[in-house]
């Protein structure tokens, strides 16, 4: 049995990793790796033949896991994406979406002159995004499923987005049973709207993120407690306006879902709050059609408030001349839209025309990554480029760990430390300090720790 590390190893993401059980290779994520600035080009070739894998399977939904499937249907993959339903679902949304943002990047000229672009060619079209979508196969939590008689295949929820799974796979290699798990990304206890991270059982390998190796979640306020907090000093004590980049699936429906109970409970005055995003809005229906798989707090609320999704003062921005609005509506507002690092969708128009806004706060729930005009604003950025022209940045800037959906250390080590004592554990999905972070306290409770290399391949 051999394991190669194609993504996500020593950085954060473009999450590919390869397991060749005798000839039968079995792809664990296939996500975009968005680190450099031409990531489209980067992203075009495989380190293998994609028409050579018998199998994908995909942890969740999110774009630095699931991004560059198309390409690997467009050059000669057939084989089967075995996930769970709500990450089907999620990820149909998320690979439409790229694709728009590639067409918009490439700069598709006039109809006379069609497939050609000014910009950087699309990674793939809908066309390849719909043959991706009829591969997939979805698999229940907890469910064993047979993929051959020498493999099995085992989905555990680990919370940090609907549908979100480490997978474990029980492997007869020649007469040896083997364990090996892929924790995905992890998510955090007690997160708004998810489910706990469920245990991993014993197994003999793993591979495991390390996004916040090293680093431990505030634990001296609650989200609640923040929010209330941010809101009343930008909407409140001034007549300002709260702008909030939220990745419009997972963390947008968490933050909503918070942003209702504490309206409910009247612990502010009433503020309008938009959601401007119409991923979101798919999004949202996907959750309530997967409601049995949110956590209890969530299924409680519901029984006796009513939707978390919909609540007085909150409206769902869908088109454009909608979106332009809100630019124009003057009173104390909260405005949510995507992306989360800031790199395209609406948010971009909003920080367009705030940016430069003294009485408007930017207040960042989420992980951005280096090289993202999220990172620049940050690190201190006093000026950045948003559509092509250089601003100053004279918003307030802020930043929250509350909404992470990722483990931090300590969740992080428990998670592994419930694996028993594998024979290895392979550290992945972070940037470098964290990493070894990580591998340090892992090394200090007698884990045998390995933070591969691109291309490193393993006999397991």
């Amino acid at each position: 049995m051999k394991l190669t590390f194609w993504g996500a190893a020593q950085q954060v993401t473009g999450s590919m990793h390869l397991l060749e059980i005798g000839h039968y290779k079995i792809l664990i994520d296939c996500g975009l790796d968005y680190e450099k600035e031409t990531y489209q080009e980067e992203n075009q070739q495989f380190p293998f033949d994609p028409a050579s894998i018998n199998l994908v399977i995909l942890t969740h939904a999110h774009i630095d896991h699931s991004g560059n499937l198309p390409t690997l249907v467009r050059m000669g993959f057939e084989g089967q994406v075995l996930c769970t339903p709500p990450t089907a679902d999620l990820t149909s949304i998320l690979l439409f979406d790229s694709v728009e943002l590639f067409l918009r990047k490439a700069g598709r000229k006039p109809r006379t002159k069609r497939g050609n672009f000014s910009g950087p060619k699309p990674l793939y079209l809908h066309k390849h995004v719909m043959d991706t979508i009829d591969r997939f196969v979805t698999i229940a939590f907890n469910k064993p499923f047979k993929i051959n008689g020498d493999i099995s295949l085992t989905f555990v929820p680990v919370g940090h987005l609907l549908g979100a799974a480490a997978a474990v796979l029980t492997i007869n290699d020649e007469g040896i049973e083997k364990k090996i798990a892929f924790t995905g990304d992890i998510g955090r206890e007690n997160y708004p709207v998810l489910v706990n991270p469920e245990p991993l059982p014993e197994v003999d390998y793993v591979v495991s993120e390390a996004t916040y190796g090293g680093r431990v979640h505030t634990k001296d306020q609650t989200l609640e407690e923040r929010l209330v907090q941010e809101i009343t000093e930008a909407c409140i004590k001034s007549p300002g306006r709260l702008i909030i980049p939220a990745f419009s699936i997972g963390r947008t429906q968490s933050l909503v879902f918070a942003l209702n109970q504490i309206f409910t409970k009247k612990l502010l005055p009433p503020i309008q709050i938009f959601v401007d995003s119409p991923m979101a809005i798919q999004a949202t229906e996907v959750y309530r059609k997967h409601h049995n798989l949110v956590s209890q707090e969530a299924k409680d609320f519901y029984q006796t408030m009513g939707d978390e999704f919909d609540f007085e003062h909150l409206a769902y921005v869908q088109t454009m001349k909608e979106s332009k609005d809100v630019s124009n509506y003057f009173d104390p507002c909260i405005i949510i839209s995507s992306a989360g690092m800031l790199e395209g969708g609406r948010i971009q128009d909003h920080l367009y025309y705030n940016i430069q806004n003294y009485y408007c706060t930017i207040l960042f729930i989420g992980y951005c990554a280096k090289g993202t005009l999220g990172y620049k604003l940050l690190s201190g950025a006093p000026i950045v480029r948003i559509k092509d022209r250089e601003m100053m940045v004279y918003a307030t800037i802020r930043q929250t760990d509350l909404l992470s959906g990722h483990g931090d250390h300590n969740d992080l080590v428990k998670a592994i430390k419930q694996t028993g004592q594998p024979k290895k554990v392979f550290l992945v999905h972070g940037e470098d300090k964290s990493l070894q972070s990580l591998s340090l306290a892992l090394q200090e409770d007698g884990f045998n720790v390995e933070v591969p290399e691109r291309g490193a391949v393993f006999e397991l």
